[in-house]
């Protein structure tokens, strides 16, 4: 008898009810070897979508391929590290319908960071800096969305929310990256829609405007950020561009 978890199912109750399946670790890996889709990995701007994430087995896999990327052509030092590692994360976003395994991809995906980051920082005699792990946070939670990927909604029925995050006049020779966040509904990207840069979500409840797009509180450090933008009723905002290390503070300005 073969273990559940060794051929990806949690428990039978769980296929039964949601066709819950993960694809094994090898099977993932021989799929990112095909090689218009290791071309892909390849390239540090290149986005992926995963409709159905699970726990991230492919987010991780190419997260990890894309990371070894930037330790080989971008680790000169560790400030260039650091800001084209957090390029990497924002060129892959997830979608998955159960909280556990969201929680859990969101979680995956912080922990291949942090584990890459801590050694290049070793390697460069360095420290480990709260505000790139904070903006890594952000850009990951900002990423992953629990939702069903079919209707294009969240869980509450509200719409599934995410950023695009453009490097702004950037070169081959940049070190410090500089950002600019703009959000767009899962429904805009799929009609092409072109926006306003920095342009945000609002979204009425309850008599309020509020942003929508911290759907997965995973870390402490959004908790504040919600509370404060909570308190921005009916304002109309948009983000500014900042440095990439800097996207954790999702500074606004009022238009």
């Amino acid at each position: 008898m073969l273990n559940l978890e060794e051929i990806g199912i949690k428990s039978k109750i769980r296929v039964q009810k949601h066709g819950e399946v993960f694809t094994p670790k090898k099977i993932v890996n021989k799929m990112l070897d095909v090689q218009e889709i290791n071309e892909a990995c390849s390239s540090l701007l290149t986005t992926f979508l995963e409709p159905s994430a699970g726990e991230g087995a492919f987010l991780v896999a190419i997260l990890e391929r894309k990371l070894n990327i930037v330790v080989k052509h971008y680790n000169d030092d560790l400030i260039r590290f650091e800001n084209y590692s957090l390029l990497v994360l924002t060129s892959l976003y997830g979608i998955e319908l159960l909280e556990d395994n969201a929680q859990t991809c969101v979680l995956n995906m912080f922990q291949v960071y942090y584990d890459i980051y801590q050694k290049q920082a070793q390697h460069h005699n360095g420290k480990l800096k709260k505000k790139v792990l904070d903006s890594a946070k952000e850009i990951i939670s900002s990423n992953i969305r629990q939702g069903d990927f079919l209707t294009r909604k969240a869980i509450d029925g509200s719409q599934l929310v995410f950023s695009e995050w453009t490097p702004v006049n950037m070169k081959k020779t940049t070190k410090r990256i500089k950002i600019q966040r703009t959000e767009y509904t899962l429904d805009e990207v799929y009609r092409g829609v072109e926006k306003e840069s920095g342009k945000t979500i609002n979204e009425v409840t309850n008599n309020k405007t509020i942003q929508p797009h911290k759907q997965l509180d995973m870390f402490d450090i959004l908790k504040e950020n919600d509370i404060e933008r909570e308190n921005e009723i009916s304002k109309e905002l948009r983000y500014v561009p900042v440095t990439i290390i800097e996207v954790y503070k999702a500074e606004m300005e009022e238009v």
